[in-house]
């Protein structure tokens, strides 16, 4: 079943051509990715599709029974409108009475009287009619899994990770027949891409996203098609299949482009020697002239991205922290932490949003300075720190100047010097992009400029926050390229599991309070090594569920005698968990894990601890306090699990 059509599709700014003609289309089911460089018109076709743009000629046309949602890349709310009327503002009925229950339950629990008891019952019979406990249920997941917790902030106080998680919650939520989303992985850490990925497989979605990130791409789409050079093509597979196929095509195209070129060569010659009478033979020669050259330079020679500047010198000492700790009121960000850099070590740095991976790339900086503690850096580093903010770019100034006001002249790795105007023309800003205004590119464009200024001040030590965004994935090959041979050291923070696990040597870890794990890998080899640790961990904290359980069922155990009917009262009113209820649920399970884990690592430094009399004391106190918690949490665990 046909949901989309793009029929002869164009588009245009002054001379530059997006796309000339380009046709498609989506079938339900069907899951596809678009794929283009900076610049080359992904967001604009989208924007198209979805009539937030209008094309220079041909088609879209959805199916007339079919809904259809947009993620915009830069989602746009009522400012004044809280989190959870931007949510639930829809006509969805089903939606609609989730959050009338909602609203009355909030109600009930604030206050209880008939008022309120009498709008709950409505509620829930209403509920009852659509069948929407499932789709509640599901409304939830996306909220906790997306942990947007602020429902009664304004929409006005929220960043711009915040807006985008928000958007992204709203077109799940929506249910659409037609899911199109423009970067919906950006702002979101790696538990949260994970999941997003698993929820796009499982359900039986018909989606046409644009994104950057690979193992996204390779995982949740089916089906990819690419804009190069204004053209369409169109590959029915994973990212790696079109890795594979669009190699195999350049390679055929350059090579019937280099017969055309030989073919061309031999037909000018007959051209410059063609005899004066022109018969019907001689016509056709002419003309078949015609067709060569066109073949043989349908294709220009494609200017590829270079990144080659020089790296300033570095020395013995590169920088060492010595028992740094930092925290923010109650909140720890780096207890008792200690390292010392080592020339060539790529490090990545991971853990879920605020736990303090900003502020700790902050303090590398000397942006930010340690509560206790200290940091030393070596006399020859030079920091380049690209940030996730961005270059504050003055929309009025030229490309050019933005680079002449670093320098005229930068020194490249070979000893060689390059013009501002060079330079640019190797990170693939023609002259008619040079001379053109900052207001005029593209995010991608911007943030590939960004890079630019960064490299050129010749760093050894470099600092990357979040590189991977807006980024296309012809220049992220290219800076992972760069990076592998770069001699300095990388720091660097990401979402982007490929990027990560292509680049890092090991990890920094932030787990929370203050914990930073360093682990020797990356990042596919961490998740691996997590999922066994919970896996043990899970087990323990059944095994220690089912003790607790036991020695309740025997302090309390008493002979009772059941009627049949009373029985199946009982198992048919199963009580049903409420929303704070099923959060508190699975908030239990996360914090018995923990202090299982907690537990544990007491119990192996008990084991192999010195002497130290105060350590001893103080961890048998620790330990103690840690099964209290245990055995109160447990029992509540298995309260709520009987409403699950």
């Amino acid at each position: 079943m046909n949901y989309l059509s793009v029929e002869s599709v164009s588009k245009s700014y002054g001379s530059k051509v997006l796309f000339d003609k380009i046709s498609f289309g989506l079938n339900q089911g069907q899951r596809m990715a678009l794929i283009a460089k900076n610049g080359a018109g992904k967001s604009t076709l989208l924007k198209i599709i979805t009539g937030k743009e209008i094309s220079d000629g041909g088609s879209v046309t959805f199916r007339k029974d079919i809904t259809v949602t947009y993620l915009d890349q830069n989602p746009l709310f009522d400012a004044n409108s809280t989190v959870i009327e931007a949510i639930y503002n829809t006509d969805n009925p089903m939606l609609n009475a989730v959050r009338n229950y909602e609203t009355a339950l909030t109600e009930f629990e604030k206050e209880y009287n008939d008022k309120t008891s009498e709008q709950l019952e409505l509620c829930s019979a209403q509920m009852d009619k659509l069948e929407a406990w499932d789709f509640e249920a599901k409304v939830h997941e996306i909220l906790q899994r997306l942990k947007i917790a602020f429902l009664d902030k304004q929409i006005s106080t929220l960043s711009g990770g915040q807006k985008k998680r928000v958007a992204l919650a709203k077109v799940l939520i929506d249910e659409p027949h037609l899911l199109i989303l423009d970067e919906p992985t950006n702002h979101l850490d790696v538990e949260m891409i994970e999941w997003l990925e698993n929820y796009l497989v499982s359900r039986d979605l018909t989606l046409l996203l644009v994104t950057h990130d690979r193992y996204f791409l390779d995982s949740v789409c089916t089906e990819i098609v690419e804009i190069d050079a204004g053209k369409l093509f169109h590959y029915r597979g994973n990212f790696q299949y079109f890795v594979e196929k669009k190699a195999e095509r350049e390679m055929m195209e350059n090579s019937e482009i280099d017969k055309a070129k030989n073919l061309y060569k031999r037909e000018l010659e007959w051209v410059r020697k063609m005899p004066r009478a022109r018969g019907t033979k001689a016509k056709y020669r002419v003309d078949s002239f015609y067709e060569v050259k066109d073949k043989a330079f349908s294709k220009q020679t494609e200017e590829k991205l270079v990144l080659g500047v020089q790296m300033s010198r570095i020395g013995g000492k590169i920088l060492e922290f010595n028992k740094i700790k930092k925290a923010f009121n109650e909140t720890k960000i780096i207890n008792d932490f200690s390292y010392i850099f080592k020339k060539g070590e790529k490090i990545g740095v991971i853990g879920k949003n605020g736990v303090g991976k900003s502020t700790f790339l902050n303090m590398v900086m000397g942006l930010e300075t340690p509560d206790s503690g200290g940091i030393s850096t070596g006399e020859t580093i030079v920091f380049g720190y690209y940030s996730q903010e961005g270059l504050k770019l003055n929309e009025d100034k030229r490309v050019i100047d933005v680079v002449k006001d670093i320098a005229e002249f930068i020194p490249l790795a070979d000893g060689s010097k390059l013009s501002a105007s060079g330079l640019l023309t190797k990170f693939l800003f023609p002259p008619d992009v040079q001379y053109g205004f900052v207001s005029k590119l593209s995010g991608g464009e911007r943030r590939r400029l960004y890079l630019m200024t960064i490299l050129i001040t010749n760093p050894n030590f470099l600092i990357l926050d979040e590189p991977t965004n807006d980024l296309d994935i012809v220049t992220l090959s290219v800076l992972e390229d760069f990076l592998t041979s770069f001699q300095g050291c990388l720091l660097v923070v990401t979402h982007d599991r490929y990027f990560m696990d292509k680049m890092v040597d090991h990890l920094f870890v932030f787990e929370g309070e203050g914990v930073v794990r360093d682990f020797p890998g990356n990042y596919t080899e961490y998740r691996e090594k997590k999922e066994q640790e919970e896996k043990k961990i899970g087990k323990d904290a059944k095994a220690s569920q089912q003790q607790a359980a036991a020695k309740s069922v025997s302090i309390d155990a008493a002979p009772v005698s059941y009627s049949a009917d009373t029985t199946s009262k009982t198992t048919t009113q199963k009580k049903k968990l409420s929303f704070k209820e099923k959060f508190e649920f699975e908030e239990l399970e996360k914090e018995i894990a923990k202090l299982e884990a907690q537990k544990a690592k007491i119990t192996e430094d008990l084991n192999t601890s010195t002497d130290n009399h105060d350590d001893i004391v103080k961890w048998t106190g620790q330990i103690g306090n840690i099964i209290a918690q245990l055995d109160e949490k447990s029992l509540r665990w298995l309260e709520l699990s009987e409403g699950v």
